[in-house]
């Protein structure tokens, strides 16, 4: 396949996470390392919203070195160790093709006003769905392009990839800050319950990290419960009291999105009932609903913790295996496009290797978008209130090294495009 010369274009889509601007900054360095295949690398500011509005910024000129010979490589550097989305986010869902041509006319006329060669989107499912439709149009369109999707959630939810960029990130925040909590409740020998509620909408990836405390400071979590499982309050109480018969402290780790057998989320009672652009429930109230059980049904002190929006871009904590990685799958997205990929999703396989160590792969995005990677019954212990040591072992290398944080004053430094 010859070479395809024109600009390209890079969007960040849905939830922010510690490592999404590592995979920017790698998608960055692969365009401007292009050869001259890529002539400028426009970012659009909030995803497909901002494209649709022609807001959209010039990342080739922005990252260029003094001399504008070759990368900035200290501003690339401040970018990768920068939380959140330094383009910016968006929810959009787009059309189906054949439903709305019009809408695809428009954003091809801009593609061809810039003269947008490679489109790359990081996101999670719902951006994929994005790359998926747009592929799916170009099919029957006279213009060429190759579009790329950059994987990137903490939930770890996507299919064909071993794991997603940010997830290690979030896990190592998670585990980290689990083995705080259960520090910080032991101290008192008070019958006391602690619930720390995760989020996981339908799979449990990263509530599992709560069990690597156990692991690797002998600090163990009590309880963790995924949504893989349905949950029994019944059996959820009969845990916690059987607990408390032998320590004064029990510390339960739970998924926000916890179901009852019935499909109900278990703090639906204290949810707005209000949906995104996708259908997706916002959730929240997990914690707090397993609170008050415990308050009416045992009696004892309790509290619920919801770490909420902290564990997405927790940079401080940052995994170098995350960060590092997420780089290498920015710049091999560019690099599988220049030779002639599209349609696709830039997945991490696992190799069985003594030591950790992956391999990029380029699979059809078809088969990836709007499926979800749930956590596997040999993850998940019999009881259904624990995980495995197996997915211990697949979560451990994630986590795994520190990144070299530059500071301002005891603050990291975050960089703002």
């Amino acid at each position: 396949m010859g070479i395809l010369r024109g600009n390209a274009i890079v969007g960040q889509s849905g939830g922010p996470t510690a490592a999404i601007n590592a995979t920017l900054a790698g998608v960055i360095e692969g365009a401007i390392n292009s050869d001259g295949a890529i002539g400028a690398l426009y970012g659009m500011r909030h995803g497909v919203v901002g494209l649709l509005e022609e807001n959209i910024i010039n990342l080739s000129e922005i990252f260029a070195s003094p001399d504008g010979e070759g990368i900035d490589c200290d501003k690339l550097s401040l970018l990768a160790q920068t939380p959140a989305a330094a383009l910016g986010s968006c929810r959009k869902k787009l059309p189906n093709p054949a439903d709305d041509s019009e809408f695809y006319l428009n954003l091809i006329s801009i593609f061809k006003k810039y003269d947008i060669r490679y489109f790359f989107y990081i996101g999670g499912n719902d951006s994929m769905d994005t790359v998926a439709k747009l592929t799916e149009y170009l099919k029957y369109s006279d213009y060429e392009m190759r579009c790329v999707g950059i994987p990137k959630t903490i939930d770890n939810d996507l299919t064909g990839t071993d794991h997603t960029p940010g997830f290690g990130s979030a896990a190592k925040y998670i585990a980290a800050t689990v083995q705080e909590i259960i520090r910080d409740c032991s101290v008192y020998a008070v019958p006391a319950v602690t619930i720390v509620e995760i989020m996981g909408r339908d799979a449990g990836w990263l509530t599992a990290a709560a069990a690597i405390p156990g692991r690797i400071a002998n600090t163990p979590c009590d309880f963790i419960y995924l949504p893989e499982r349905v949950f029994n309050m019944d059996r959820f109480i009969c845990d916690v009291k059987g607990a408390l018969e032998k320590k004064h402290a029990v510390v339960v780790a739970v998924s926000e999105g916890v179901r009852f057998a019935d499909g109900k989320y278990v703090g639906e009672g204290s949810q707005s009932g209000v949906t995104d652009v996708f259908g997706h429930k916002y959730l929240a109230g997990t914690g707090k609903a397993l609170e008050n059980a415990v308050k009416e049904k045992i009696g004892c002190k309790v509290r619920s913790v919801e770490l909420n929006i902290c564990q997405r871009c927790a940079s401080h904590i940052t995994s170098r295996t995350d960060l590092e990685e997420s780089a290498e799958i920015g710049r091999g997205g560019v690099s599988f496009a220049l030779q002639g990929e599209s349609g696709v999703m830039v997945c991490a396989l696992r190799e069985e290797k003594t030591e950790y160590s992956i391999k990029l792969s380029p699979l059809p995005i078809a088969s990836i978008a709007n499926a979800v990677r749930c956590v596997p019954d040999s993850y998940i212990n019999e009881s259904g209130n624990y995980v495995t040591d197996e997915c211990i072992d697949y979560i451990l290398p994630l986590i795994a090294g520190e990144c070299d944080i530059k500071y301002n004053k005891g603050l990291p430094i975050h960089i703002t495009l």
